[in-house]
Parts: C-alpha cells; structure tokens; sequence
C-alpha cells in the first residue's frame, strides 16, 4: 500500500509551502487519532504548528473508537486509525477516495511493574508457559475498539488456554491498564509497544515472540467535508517526513 514516492512526498511539501515555511494562511486543524499514535503526536506537533503556522487540535482513542467518531459525522478534518479503519471509512465516503499509505507500524509487547520480574516470553512455548504461571493478567478491553486487546484475546484462544485465563484476566480501560500493573494489582499487562514506552511507571519485557506476533498499521485520512482540507494535506505531509520518520521509530513503531 505504500505507493507515494519519495519526489512525490517533496513535491507536497513544496506546493504546500512547508518545505520553506511559504504563505500559507494559519487554520486550525481538528485530529481525531489512535492513542498508540499518542506519545509520536505530541511530540511532533508543536514543529508542525511552527513550520505551518497552523494550529492543531487533537483528540485521542481507540483506534475503533477514533472512527467510529467520524463515522457518526463528529467535527474533524482528519483521522489517524487502523489501515482497517481507515477502509471501512474509506468505504463508507467519510474520508476521501484514492491510494492511502502506511505511516508507521507497532507491535503488541508485555509490560511489568516498574523493576518486577520480567517473565520469560522469547519463544511462543515460553509466552505460553508464561501465562500459565502468571498470577494475573491485563489488555485493553476489546469491546472497546483497541486493536491490541482484540488480538490478545484472540491469541489466548488460538494457544488454546483461554479458559485457563478467563478467572485472572482484567479486561481494562485505557486509564486503568497502566496503574493496575504499576499498583502491583496484576502482574503481566499487554498493549502497542509505543503506549508501554511513554508509561514511566511500567517497564516493558519486550514484544511478542515472532511467530504470535501482530503489527497494527496505521494511515491517515482527510475527513469528507472538512474546512481545513489543504492544512490538513500539510500535516500528513509533515507526518511522512524524514524527521518525523525518526521521531516514529524512537517511540517503538517500525
């Protein structure tokens, strides 16, 4: 899906006057994004607001919840989410049509109390091993969108210890997933990497072995309708720069 060139993504900073930091009248651009995106976006913000001139607004969730906000008509120009969300809005029209290209990719990791144990989970037999042996575990919540949770669960059947699991699982908001390890309530918590990263109170044990492991995608898309149409264009422009590509990979996204 990463069909844009690299003359292609100049080109844009050119016409859109970011390159040398031209004319471009200040907006202010409303960002409705995926929390796993969160700790990359508030670091790159305020250089785009200086650069551009534009303001930017941002509001964060799931990445489900995040389109399930556009899909109801909510006030924004546009929506960073999940490549299947991004589809299914594509689909849908509340976004616009033509090619959209993969910005960053993150991987499921386990997490831990700050300076606890860390469980071995290097190999798919010794994840599993793990979980048996765990007091108790936490993920977000797959009723709520997040695309972390659902995998989890999802893993949890297909290693055919679901029902093992079921009496010390939590099943966790974001808000409560990070203090219920951190508190020592639970033991073994599980989210993208790139919110396990930003959490001072946790300590990440490393991502998922590679042969369970699942990459969430994420991609961009101007909301259908939106007012700031072409300040939103110079964000995501700004998103697949060099810098901001360096920024992805230092807060845990490939």
């Amino acid at each position: 899906m990463e069909r844009l060139s690299i003359a292609a993504i100049a080109l844009g900073l050119v016409l859109l006057g970011i390159a040398d930091g031209g004319g471009a009248t200040a907006a202010e651009v409303r960002l409705l994004s995926a929390s796993a995106l969160h700790p990359v976006i508030d670091a790159l913000i305020p250089d785009f607001e200086k650069s551009s001139g534009h303001k930017v607004m941002v509001a964060y969730g799931t990445a489900g919840a995040v389109a399930d906000r556009v899909q109801k008509d909510e006030a924004a120009d546009i929506v960073l989410s999940s490549v299947p969300m991004i589809d299914r809005l594509q689909a849908q029209g509340k976004i616009g049509a033509g090619d959209h290209m993969i910005l960053a990719k993150v991987g499921v990791g386990a997490f831990v109390r700050k300076s606890a144990a860390k469980p071995d989970i290097s190999s798919a037999d010794a994840f599993k091993r793990a979980m048996l042996a765990a007091r108790s575990i936490a993920y977000p919540d797959p009723a709520g969108g997040g695309a972390s949770g659902i995998y989890v669960a999802s893993l949890l059947e297909r290693l055919g210890i679901a029902a093992e699991m079921k009496p010390k699982t939590r099943l966790s908001t974001l808000g409560t997933l990070y203090a219920s390890v951190a508190s020592g309530h639970v033991e073994i918590g599980f989210n993208q990497i790139s919110e396990i990263l930003a959490q001072p109170t946790v300590d990440l044990v490393g991502p998922l072995p590679s042969a369970i492991q699942n990459y969430t995608q994420f991609a961009p898309g101007i909301v259908t309708g939106s007012s700031q149409a072409d300040a939103g264009r110079a964000l995501v422009t700004f998103l697949y720069s060099p810098a901001a590509k360096t920024v992805l990979k230092a807060k845990g996204f490939e």
